[in-house]
């Protein structure tokens, strides 16, 4: 049994791949990342999970601090995934990568114009950056990797900073602000790639390209979706095989067409629109720190007036 807050469209061909090579069939619950950890907490040793796949390395790091994945040891698993896209304590491992990255209309922003987030709350900015709200996690992981490079005070500045050069008041998730730079209505924003990637897949005239920022510093800041071993599995040997076999070239190269996610296993290419979009430099801080960080992460974006 899989609990999954990933989208069922997304999951299902590869749970029905691997049933197909495997002869195993997998069930699955879906629902917000939050609920399913409440449930695995509640059911305690009668859960019929074996493995819990989530969004975010903040979602990754909270199952596994309250407890609720055990340490996957496997060989297969740390070839494929690289080791800053993992739990240090091999309680999960990433996935599929998303990068968290600026966004713009080049006629209307050439990239020469461009360099770093930090470069966000700079005053020539203002009343051009649109952004997504401070509740997502995305968001919230952002600054956390952001506090832990820079420190809080000077993330803290960035971020208001960034506040006070809002084109509109944050939106509720990427899309929209990818249709706000598309629009004219801001110049430059930040969004997951993968986003962009459908849009652009479902729209390739839509005038909106990624930037690749810190390219001289950092690189661009990273994270993943991943999978652990419930920590009260029936079937720890079952569901190890299931997560190696989602390391796999196979199941990579679904992840990567799909969804239009980078593939956490460096040996398999993204699909082609997003391959087109270039190489960047990635931050390679361990995803775990966006987790670990968090929770000041939310306090600093409060202090800053990000809402």
């Amino acid at each position: 049994m899989v609990y999954t807050s990933r989208n069922e469209q997304l999951v299902k061909p590869l749970f029905d791949r691997y049933t197909e090579e495997t002869g195993v069939k997998i069930t699955y619950l879906t629902d917000k990342a939050p609920p399913l950890m409440e449930r695995l907490r509640a059911e305690g040793d009668r859960t019929q999970a074996d493995v819990f796949i989530t969004v975010d390395a903040g979602n990754l790091w909270q199952a596994a601090n309250l407890g609720l994945l055990q340490p996957t040891e496997s060989a297969e698993l740390q070839a494929n995934i690289p080791s800053h896209l993992r739990d240090p304590d091999n309680r999960w491992y990433g996935l599929s990568v998303r990068a968290r990255t600026i966004v713009h209309n080049p006629q209307v922003t050439p990239a020469m114009s461009l360099s770093t987030y930090e470069d966000l709350a700079d005053p020539k900015w203002r009343g051009k950056l649109c952004l997504r709200s401070s509740k997502s996690e995305y968001n919230q992981s952002l600054v956390a990797t952001m506090i832990a490079t820079l420190g809080a005070e000077r993330t803290e500045g960035v971020v208001r900073g960034w506040v006070a050069n809002l084109a509109a008041p944050p939106f509720a998730n990427d899309v929209a602000v990818i249709e706000a730079i598309a629009a004219g209505r801001c110049a430059i924003g930040v969004v997951n790639t993968y986003y962009l990637g459908r849009q652009k897949r479902d729209n390739p005239e839509l005038p909106v390209q990624p930037f690749w920022p810190n390219q001289d510093g950092r690189g661009v800041h990273v994270n993943v979706s991943g999978a652990g071993v419930t920590a009260h599995s029936d079937n720890v040997e079952g569901a190890r095989a299931f997560i190696e076999w989602l390391s796999s070239d196979k199941a990579q190269a679904l992840y990567a067409n799909e969804n239009m996610e980078y593939p956490a296993n460096p040996k398999i290419d993204a699909a082609s629109l997003v391959e087109g979009w270039g190489d960047f430099k990635a931050d390679v801080i361990n995803v775990s720190e966006a987790g670990r960080l968090q929770a000041e992460a939310v306090k600093l974006m409060d202090r800053a007036g990000y809402r």
